[in-house]
């Protein structure tokens, strides 16, 4: 049996969190309320965002150019609409899409409560987030985070390591002391992969847990 003793200490001084999925509801509940609201076709939206997504490596990925700034919200709205088609063979409005699709992304009770407590404890809160357009609620980021990078933002996107480099800068920390919380493991992958504390977000309760591995009891 090993050793399952928690660290008295907190071993981490930075808490940084991705915002959809993680600090709010999951992608595919509020994904999954913008589909049915507008019976948009749930097998041809998957491929689209398969094809796009796979493009890993590829130029001209439209997710990857808006996430880095390069393709406006306009644009991409453009593009989307145009490959999509609904059940009921309405056409799919572009203008105002992603506030649509994200219309659904409310935050969770439960994680705001978390980063509230762990910033009124001395912990530095931070979000690093890849942006699909700028509808963030301002006034809840303020209240929640000491540092905020989002990717359109920086002109850089996770898992860039880059990114994670530009996050710890400006937060003021060794990857070491940090730690960081996404749905994504490719995400999570990169952040451990530039000396982070990570682990992938499923709920509230997990990502507690995580952190009391780390002497970080919220």
């Amino acid at each position: 049996m090993g050793d399952t003793t928690l660290p008295e200490q907190p071993l981490v001084d930075a808490l940084v969190f991705d915002w959809g999925g993680v600090m709010t509801v999951s992608v595919p509940e509020f994904v999954g309320a913008w589909l049915h609201s507008e019976a948009v076709d749930r097998e041809v939206y998957g491929r689209i965002m398969r094809e796009w997504l796979g493009r890993e490596a590829l130029p001209g990925n439209p997710v990857h150019r808006l996430e880095t700034g390069e393709l406006t919200v306009a644009e991409f709205e453009r593009l989307l609409a145009a490959e999509l088609i609904t059940t009921t063979g309405a056409r799919v409005g572009e203008k105002g899409l992603l506030q649509r699709m994200f219309g659904g992304a409310t935050p969770d009770p439960a994680m705001v409560e978390l980063v509230r407590k762990a910033r009124a404890a001395g912990l530095h809160t931070a979000l690093l987030s890849n942006s699909w357009g700028e509808g963030y609620p301002k006034d809840l980021l303020v209240e929640l985070f000491d540092t905020v990078v989002i990717s359109g933002r920086v002109g850089l996107r996770k898992p860039d390591e880059r990114i994670y480099h530009h996050t710890l800068d400006k937060i003021g920390v060794p990857a070491a002391r940090a730690v960081f919380f996404d749905d994504a493991p490719i995400n999570v992958d990169a952040a451990r992969a530039v000396g982070m504390h990570a682990f992938r977000h499923t709920g509230a309760d997990s990502t507690r847990t995580n952190l009391a591995t780390l002497g970080v009891n919220l």
